[in-house]
């Protein structure tokens, strides 16, 4: 989340001694993309039913299993592009350097979701329920990547893709039975209470699948140092070698993913049963449905398309100020239309319980899907020249500060 690649590019135009490198701009592209599409997943957080599980096929349809499903995308391109920055990042600073920015931009990170976002989420500081998403998975795979770096960039890249390709062997391992160490198990791979009580930590982003994302895209970065024609190339074989291995893999159904599929009343909903694979934590299968179609998306943009895809290119360059601001903007828009509605806010401000999180909703809440949409392209509009205007202002300047943003 924190693009590391920018800060390199904005300190080279100032040194007189290494040329200045142009921007990557496909990996912006499609930073941006995946950012568009976060909104759109936590405008339904926000506005839509929480009763319901837009994944359950005996409840949901099409259309809802699909605009969640397509933001599934989003983190697993987060956690590799930010592997992928920091291998940018190693040419400018050096291995310890990088070290060191990757440990003060984690701990920075994992603060900013106990306490910053905490807050943006749920407009209150009762800690009565703290739950630990992106930032904090985020954050402890860069003080991991600190670590890794001081290895080959192959060894970093084999030990991803082992975490990844195996962590499924731990499915079956039940936490609650491990007594004390319950809670580094759930940290580690299975999502759930860290603490319960009054002030409630559940924990949603697990670390060991997400810790070896960031790794293999810390491998991937080597290829922006090569020819365009050549790393279009290999992002084509590679994007459709997950491709493949997701589909086969899949047909099997042996391993990968905890979640079987089956055939089920149409082939519409046999498809939405195939592609229905495991978040929390993201599966093997998970990965490979992601990943692959991302890495054929950055082909598809690499030299060419960043012209067209411009608000998405924009609103990559500056990730960090994106997330933050449209988490305000939305639950802002939570408190305005509750008082529109009920002629009372208090919902929105109130410590959710589980199963309601962000903000309890009050009854007859929940807004159609096309509303959704509605809200999720107002709130994308309202956004962009802010972004525009970060962007801007990232380009031209090269404070401190702005490094943590």
């Amino acid at each position: 989340m924190i693009d590391m690649e920018s800060q390199i590019v904005s300190r080279d135009r100032i040194d007189p001694v290494r040329p200045a490198r142009a921007r990557i701009e496909s990996v912006d592209v499609v930073r941006g993309v995946i950012m568009i599409l976060m909104a759109l997943d936590h405008t339904r957080d926000y506005f839509g039913d929480l009763a319901g599980s837009p994944t359950n096929l005996a409840t949901t349809t099409p259309a809802l299993f699909f605009t969640r499903w397509i933001t599934h995308f989003c983190a697993p391109v987060f956690f590799l592009l930010t592997g992928t920055g920091a291998y940018l990042a190693l040419a400018r600073r050096g291995r310890s350097g990088l070290s060191r920015f990757l440990v003060s931009r984690g701990l920075w990170l994992i603060v900013l979701e106990l306490t910053v976002m905490r807050f943006l989420w749920q407009f209150n500081v009762d800690y009565q329920l703290t739950l630990l998403t992106v930032f904090w998975s985020l954050g402890w795979a860069m003080i991991t990547l600190a670590a890794l770096v001081w290895l080959p960039a192959w060894g970093v890249t084999a030990f991803g893709v082992v975490l990844i390709a195996t962590h499924n062997l731990l499915d079956g391992v039940k936490s609650a039975a491990l007594g004390t160490l319950a809670p580094v198990v759930s940290a580690l791979h299975v999502p759930g209470p860290l603490l319960s009580g009054d002030h409630a930590v559940f924990q949603t982003y697990v670390l060991v699948p997400w810790i070896g994302v960031t790794a293999v895209g810390y491998g991937l970065g080597q290829i922006f140092t090569w020819p365009v024609a050549q790393r279009r190339n290999f992002l084509l074989r590679l994007g459709l070698a997950c491709v493949v291995a997701f589909i086969g893999l899949r047909a099997a159904d042996v391993y990968g993913d905890p979640i079987k599929w089956s055939a089920q009343k149409s082939a519409l909903f046999t498809l939405m049963s195939f592609i229905n694979t495991n978040k929390y934590p993201p599966s093997l299968l998970f990965l490979l449905m992601t990943l692959g179609p991302a890495l054929l998306l950055m082909r598809a943009v690499e030299g060419r398309g960043q012209h067209v895809l411009r608000p998405a290119l924009i609103i990559g360059k500056v990730p960090f100020f994106y997330y933050v601001m449209h988490v305000v903007i939305l639950h802002l828009a939570t408190v305005v239309a509750s008082y529109a509605r009920y002629g009372t806010a208090h919902w929105m401000t109130e410590s959710p319980t589980l199963g309601q999180y962000p903000v309890t909703q009050p009854p007859g809440w929940p807004a159609p899907l096309p509303v959704i949409y509605l809200v999720w392209i107002g709130v994308v509009i309202a956004l962009y020249p802010m972004c525009r205007w970060f962007a801007t202002l990232k380009s031209r300047r090269t404070d401190a500060w702005l490094s943590y943003l």
